[in-house]
């Protein structure tokens, strides 16, 4: 069930000015569910070797929250992925930068923003498999269901959103808005 809408956020100045944004999912919705996340990946990955690994740029915020409220022992590495511009994914993926340690033998942890077409993600699984990692899970803070092209098994999901663009809270439109505390839907 999509979140509800709530009021639309105070009128932006200076870089924002140009967007009206209105608050889907506010600061505090986020952080209580992030917490929840966290308690669930805690008790999941009890004594088991884990590494974070954050998608580059959008799970950022999510990822800064996320590992905060993991109380294990982990390590955190980053993979840049991208196929969006503006609104519109390229159907193509673009590697921007790699992980920066093996992974064979570590439980990994996916922490993504946004799965949409399912399509990114069943890439950089299968690439991260070829790795021999002990495990590969996904973490994404939203998923849009009805978009899905591919089945991707997310292990942990924040919310399930209906299909629309979404900003704030890590997630961008066009490199803008991802200092948003909350997520919210571009209007016009």
């Amino acid at each position: 069930m999509p979140p509800a809408r709530t009021a639309a956020a105070p009128a932006a100045t200076g870089r924002l000015a140009d967007a009206r944004v209105d608050v889907l999912i506010p600061v505090e919705r986020l952080q209580a569910r992030v917490d929840e996340l966290g308690r669930e990946i805690t008790r999941d990955f009890a004594g088991k070797p884990l590494v974070v690994v954050g998608v580059l740029k959008g799970a950022l915020v999510f990822l800064a929250d996320l590992m905060r409220a993991i109380d294990l022992p982990i390590s955190l590495d980053f993979v840049g992925l991208s196929s969006y511009v503006g609104k519109e994914t390229t159907g193509r993926i673009q590697v921007t930068s790699d992980l920066t340690r093996p992974i064979d033998g570590l439980h990994v942890l996916l922490v993504e923003d946004i799965v949409d077409t399912g399509l990114t993600m069943r890439w950089l699984v299968d690439r991260l498999g070829e790795r021999h990692p002990a495990s590969v899970s996904i973490c994404a803070l939203l998923e849009k269901p009805s978009r899905h092209k591919v089945d991707v098994p997310l292990r942990y999901s924040g919310f399930v959103i209906a299909d629309e663009f979404v900003v704030g809270y890590g997630l961008d439109w066009d490199g803008r808005l991802r200092n948003l505390p909350y997520v919210g839907v571009v209007r016009g």
